[in-house]
């Protein structure tokens, strides 16, 4: 079985679907932008990098959707090493196409958002979070460092 699953991966991979693994790696590369006023082609991206850093850069590939003008990324009820580096430092780095946004996340605690987040994540993925209780997940609104 173990091998079945190896192989799987590996073919999974060699057919370009490695994004949509949540794969982990460091520092982002890219080129630093501002924050475009409309977020729709970031929030159009299927699958967008995170990085996250306390003491090595880490990132990670998230699903994004735009909800009340604000990009937001979610771990579920996972308390993942990127949620972690994030309670210690909230200064991200988002990667969408060639382009890296400096940001910063802001836990979501609001259930009239975490609703209006279910919903949008509904409409972009084809199903609601597993766990809908704000209170138990992890929702991250991305907004500029400086406001």
């Amino acid at each position: 079985m173990r091998k079945l699953t190896t192989t799987a991966l590996i073919a999974w991979l060699a057919t370009g679907c490695a994004e949509y693994l949540p794969l982990s790696s460091g520092a982002l590369q890219g080129t630093i932008s501002p924050l475009p006023q409309s977020l729709e082609r970031i929030a159009q991206d299927k699958i967008i990098q995170l990085e996250t850093k306390v003491s090595e850069a880490y990132s990670v590939n998230l699903w994004v959707v735009e909800v009340a003008g604000d990009l937001h990324v979610f771990a579920g009820d996972n308390k993942t090493t990127w949620v972690n580096n994030i309670e210690q430092n909230n200064n991200v780095r988002l990667r969408s196409g060639d382009e890296i946004f400096e940001l910063k996340a802001i836990r979501v605690n609001d259930t009239e958002i975490f609703e209006l987040f279910s919903a949008a994540w509904e409409a972009k993925y084809g199903n609601r979070p597993q766990n809908e209780s704000v209170a138990q997940t992890y929702l991250y609104r991305l907004r500029h460092r400086s406001s």
